[in-house]
């Protein structure tokens, strides 16, 4: 099955030369020069990953990244003429996968746009599996299988990595994990940007669910405490 890559860029000579060596790969190429047109089609049909331009007339790539992470985990690979530091960690954390700066080899995006949508689909569960298996953590049940989470008995609506997260706390309670460890567990270990984006993911949780039991440990990371009724 084609996989479809939104690309949102608003120089026609850079988009021409990215569509077509993405097409080249066998992607269908859904062009945007502006963040408001990717929006409606993230909303009417959200491509598998996006490659997106930072400065772009009104909404900027940062604002969008920041709208798509509300809902969605989908990759989004940042190209950006801005190289210094703090605008690659800025667009990392705020939820991009990967960061290239202009002028970059088409190539080389071709090549990280493949091991994203790698990494993309081994988060995603199998469809052929017919196991349902269940972990429960007092009022959080988390059906592995379908990648639902349920929440004193209520659907809640989460992202891959916040089901990761969630599943990783119930499936060893009371256990401490530094920001780092929970960092490579949700991220993979090629991701660049801080562990800011832990801090984040919890905050989500947090206002998701708020009143599970994800404590702060000071100046180490998180755990889910043990929220079992006592019989």
């Amino acid at each position: 099955m084609y996989q479809t890559i939104g690309l949102v860029e608003d120089d026609p000579n850079i988009s021409d030369i990215v569509e077509a060596y993405l097409k080249k790969e066998g992607y269908e190429v859904k062009a945007q020069d502006t963040a408001e047109k990717a929006w409606e089609l993230f909303e009417q049909e959200a491509p598998d990953l996006w490659v997106l331009d930072i400065m772009l007339p009104g909404m900027d790539g940062y604002e969008f990244c920041k709208k798509v992470r509300q809902t969605s985990e989908v990759p989004i690979i940042i190209i950006s003429a801005k190289d210094d530091e703090v605008d690659k960690i800025l667009g990392l954390e705020l939820g991009g996968d990967d960061y290239l700066t202009k002028p970059f080899s088409p190539r080389e995006l071709v090549a990280r746009v493949k091991r994203q949508l790698k990494r993309w689909q081994v988060m995603q569960p199998e469809s052929s599996q017919e196991s349902q298996d269940t972990i429960e953590s007092g009022d959080l049940v988390l059906n592995d299988s379908e990648r639902k989470a349920y929440y004193k008995g209520e659907d809640v609506e989460v992202t891959t990595k916040e089901f990761e997260m969630l599943k990783i706390f119930a499936s060893q309670e009371n256990r401490a994990f530094s920001r780092e460890e929970l960092l490579v567990k949700v991220w993979g270990e090629d991701y660049f940007g801080s562990d800011r984006a832990v801090d984040d993911l919890v905050k989500r949780l947090r206002k998701k669910m708020k009143e599970l039991p994800i404590e702060t440990v000071w100046g180490h990371g998180y755990r889910l405490k043990n929220e079992r009724k006592s019989t």
